[in-house]
């Protein structure tokens, strides 16, 4: 018996990170050392204060009932409280606030929700693939390529960009993977465009709070007129390093937010109400805007193997700029980046080939910092002796 996917399923590419995955589990199944500096799921465990918590609600039965499919209040309130202090935003946290299983999640089902068959949807190029993917296509739209290159750093290209027709946009900064930042003044001029369009613009803030070297990421809802158009993702995963823990949450325009509210209403019951008092808890952590201490170490952490890994590379003849957010490298190879990670997993050291992200994301490997220091140091070793063989 032979059954047929949704041709919404065949249209979609191999994901890249189930290949990374799949090829991990072989080599280490053979006995090989690798070093993984592809995937973006940190190394460093959350801070005490979230486990411990998590062991206390976790423990109470009434903690495992379901959960409203927006989100249970406290929470919601706990994201507005935190927007208001971290970006000076204020948001109605019964209109304008959603809790979702991880902001990947969120991304996916937004696209449902507005996103009608043969909608074009315009998507950054390289970028995160679940927003042509997982997002336009499974929605049946049409992702249209909006280029991000090195010669802007890989940012959009503001004079020549066309909304007409477009249905939505998705923008993400910090950018995974180039590591790139926007400034305020270039996110008023998407805003105001989207709004004589009437475009929704989907903003992916998921690493703001991975910054460097004094950098203070925005929101776009800082944004004169963004609420007008705008929603944002954002997630706990990068922030507290609870990528397993799947919480995230989306805030913005009051009729994008109940959209989502009624897709996911339709489809889950919500992230689990113990894992929603531990996120509160955690976003509570922020003091007068500014992140706990725990945060300030993490950062530093990140900051040391950043420039580690930028040492190495350059070393070897890679070219790759120095990101002020992220916990990404984004460098240049110069040919075929499937080819030139091919040899680096001969060496046990994955990354992830910039092909993957895009078209406009070959002749590029991201690496990811997601590893200590010492093993990225191994890893440059490894790099050098497999590309001067």
């Amino acid at each position: 018996m032979r059954f047929q996917l949704a041709d919404r399923v065949k249209r979609l590419p191999p994901y890249l990170f189930a290949e990374l995955e799949k090829i991990i589990s072989e080599k280490k199944q053979q006995g090989v050392d690798l070093i993984s500096l592809s995937i973006g799921d940190p190394d460093l465990p959350p801070p005490s204060f979230v486990l411990e918590t998590l062991k206390e609600e976790s423990a109470n039965p009434k903690n495992h009932n379901y959960s409203f499919s927006q989100g249970e209040p406290y929470f919601r309130e706990a994201v507005a409280e935190w927007y208001k202090r971290r970006f000076g935003v204020d948001l109605d946290p019964k209109k304008e606030v959603i809790a979702l299983i991880g902001s990947k999640e969120g991304i996916a089902n937004f696209s449902r929700a507005f996103v009608n068959p043969g909608d074009k949807v315009l998507v950054p190029d390289p970028a995160y693939p679940v927003y042509a993917n997982g997002s336009t296509l499974l929605s049946d739209g049409i992702p249209v390529s909006m280029p991000l290159l090195e010669e802007n750093d890989f940012r959009p290209d503001l004079e020549s960009l066309n909304l007409s027709g477009i249905k939505m946009v998705f923008l993400n900064y910090p950018n995974n993977p180039t590591g790139s930042v926007m400034t305020k003044s270039e996110l008023k001029a998407i805003v105001d465009l989207a709004r004589e369009k009437n475009v929704i613009l989907c903003y992916d803030n998921a690493y703001s709070e991975i910054a460097f070297d004094g950098y203070k990421a925005p929101s776009i809802l800082e944004v004169d007129g963004a609420m007008e158009v705008a929603i944002e993702f954002h997630s706990c995963s990068k922030t507290f390093n609870m990528t397993g823990d799947r919480i995230g949450f989306a805030v913005g325009n009051s009729e994008l937010i109940e959209g989502l509210v009624k897709v996911k209403s339709q489809i889950d019951s919500g992230p689990p109400v113990y894992i929603q008092k531990v996120a509160a808890k955690a976003l509570q952590s922020y003091v007068d805007g500014e992140p706990p201490e725990y945060l300030k170490w993490v950062n530093r952490v990140y900051a040391e193997r950043r420039d580690t890994l930028l040492k190495g590379l350059r070393a070897v003849g890679l070219e790759a700029r120095k990101p002020l957010a992220t916990f990404y490298v984004w460098a240049k190879c110069g040919g075929s980046s499937i080819e030139f990670a091919s040899r680096l997993i001969d060496a046990g050291v994955i990354v992830a080939p910039g092909i993957g992200f895009g078209k406009y994301g070959e002749g590029y490997i991201r690496f990811s910092i997601t590893q200590p220091k010492e093993r990225i140091e191994e890893a440059c070793e490894r790099i050098k002796r497999a590309l001067t063989r």
